[in-house]
């Protein structure tokens, strides 16, 4: 044997090999990775349907998820309310507002502190969500300022109507007709000998 048989034994052989091996190192292996992100998308939807599937949750778990989804509905029905009792009854309206102008000033900072915090961390997500829309929007400026640019220039190279212009000798030569045999002997045919 060779040493370039001995070589290739040496990095092929006994089911082994060196170079792939080697590069594994350097180089993720993409099916593993695929393997390894499905384990983890079954496992995050599998927890996912435990959490709210509702079987293992207490009366109290219950309780506090519907408990956490009743403060936007009742902020805005609450203020819909206030305006229709506003129309109703202005006397009653009139008299609890001068209650709500006696609260204290620092429980107002306090409740706008509670409302702040409880609506906050949506309004951020969402304003993450606008700002990669708009960014994403901004990235697609460059495609179109390229099909605009060749849509002008195929409105350039197209023949476009006759624009005379102020000549009136050309304007008369685009208007009026040349002689058309064909048609003429159309015209013929049809009025007869």
């Amino acid at each position: 044997m060779g040493l370039i048989g001995r070589m290739f034994e040496g990095l092929f052989g006994g089911g082994r090999n060196v170079i792939r091996e080697t590069a594994g190192v350097f180089v993720e292996n993409r099916e593993a990775a695929a393997r390894r992100e499905a384990e983890l998308q079954g496992t995050v939807l599998r927890q996912f349907g435990a959490e709210f599937s509702g079987a293992g949750a207490s009366r109290f778990d219950r309780l506090m998820d519907a408990l956490n989804r009743l403060p936007r509905p009742m902020l805005a029905l609450g203020t819909l309310g206030l305006f229709v009792s506003a129309m109703v009854d202005p006397i009653w309206f009139a008299s609890r507002m001068q209650g709500v102008a006696l609260v204290p000033e620092p429980l107002w900072w306090l409740l706008g502190a509670i409302v702040s915090f409880y609506f906050g961390a949506r309004y951020q997500v969402k304003g993450q969500q606008f700002q990669r829309s708009i960014a994403a929007t901004t990235a697609m400026a460059p495609v179109v300022m390229e099909n605009l640019s060749t849509l002008g220039q195929m409105s350039e190279i197209r023949p476009g109507a006759g624009d005379t212009g102020a000549d009136a000798t050309v304007s008369m030569a685009v208007i009026t007709t040349d002689e058309n045999a064909a048609l003429d002997a159309w015209q013929k045919d049809l009025a007869g000998p």
